[in-house]
């Protein structure tokens, strides 16, 4: 499964959630690589002047939303799957409609997008699938954001079992804080936008199925092996 390789020259790649943010950096890092046309969406309408992009308004947690997304863009051959929200819910005593909403977005919305474009990919060669996480994906302590960046790794990689047949590249792209308004008020080292755009465009072209876009995020893999005791995140890591 990791012998098929997509390249983003003369390609057409859809970026959610490209308005802002890593969204905005992997459009440009995409056009810098030659994309032929990228699709760029956000939750209400804007305006992008380069002729190469064009924007489209989409909610992830409605399943017309995505439907009508895909239906105009069946030219597709890579999807970033980066559309995503992040809001303070502790699991005990946070409002429950919280963790819902992130757990929609994060976990069934990246569902929603990856079921509407696996025929597309399919109809266009296999191209490939990128979906964002998080090295909160494996670190306890932040609620039920990391508890839907987990769920939404797990179904990364079962994804990439079930579309290995239509030889979709499926990437799962992890990464500690990034400098954008999500994250803005944690006073934490971050990573520019740029920098984890340039490495997970690197690894989808080098054939990835994972890549881990930072040194914080390498670290947290690793532990993987250890005691769960030490995979929990604080404000001193």
């Amino acid at each position: 499964m990791g012998d098929v390789v997509v390249a983003v020259e003369g390609r057409v790649v859809v970026v959610t959630g490209g308005r802002r943010g890593l969204g905005a950096a992997l459009v440009d890092e995409v056009l810098s690589r030659g994309a032929r046309k990228v699709y760029s969406t956000a939750r209400s309408a804007y305006v992008d002047e380069r002729p190469e992009v064009f924007t489209a308004e989409l909610e992830v947690r409605s399943a017309s939303s995505v439907a009508a997304l895909a239906k105009a863009t069946a030219d597709a051959d890579i999807v970033f799957n980066n559309a995503g929200v992040l809001l303070a819910a502790p699991l005990l005593t946070g409002d429950l409609e919280r963790a819902t909403e992130m757990f929609d977005v994060n976990v069934f919305g990246l569902l929603r997008v990856a079921r509407a474009y696996a025929p597309i990919l399919a109809a266009n060669g296999g191209g490939a699938l990128v979906n964002m996480h998080s090295v909160l994906s494996w670190l306890a302590g932040s609620g039920a954001y990391g508890a839907s960046k987990a769920a939404a790794w797990s179904v990364t990689n079962s994804l990439r079992l079930e579309l290995a047949h239509q030889n979709t590249q499926v990437v799962g792209a992890h990464a500690g804080f990034i400098d954008t308004e999500m994250v803005a008020t944690m006073d934490l080292p971050k990573a520019t936008p740029a920098d984890i755009a340039a490495r997970i465009v690197d690894g989808l072209e080098a054939g990835a199925t994972e890549v881990l876009a930072d040194d914080v995020t390498v670290a947290a893999k690793a532990a993987l092996a250890g005691p769960v005791e030490r995979l929990t995140f604080s404000f001193a890591r």
